[in-house]
């Protein structure tokens, strides 16, 4: 099994678009491809110096072909969308986890 994970950085200003957003449009079309056959949004629980907030979203897909497939066929154009929508207001980090 492989956890395709994204973690965003955010500005408080863009907080509840951006989970609305994410609840309604983005997560919804990442499921779509049929790659991942799960997934979960988390906020994290921290105190930030620079008033940030974080969020996560683990996807979870059966072999790493099928990521691969993903990041090939999908990927762009869905981090574009992100991407045009927050500018620099939401930075993401992206981390693949194997199951061992």
């Amino acid at each position: 099994m492989i956890l395709y994970n994204i973690t965003f950085n955010l500005s408080p200003a863009i907080e509840e678009d951006f989970i609305s957003w994410m609840k309604t449009s983005h997560i919804p079309e990442v499921l779509a491809t049929g790659i991942f056959h799960h997934h979960v949004f988390y906020r994290l629980v921290h105190h930030s110096e620079d008033g940030s907030v974080n969020y996560c979203i683990q996807y979870f897909t059966d072999s790493m072909d099928r990521m691969l497939q993903y990041e090939r066929m999908h990927a762009p154009a869905l981090r574009a969308k992100t991407q045009e929508r927050y500018q620099d207001q939401a930075i993401a980090f992206r981390t693949l986890l194997e199951t061992i």
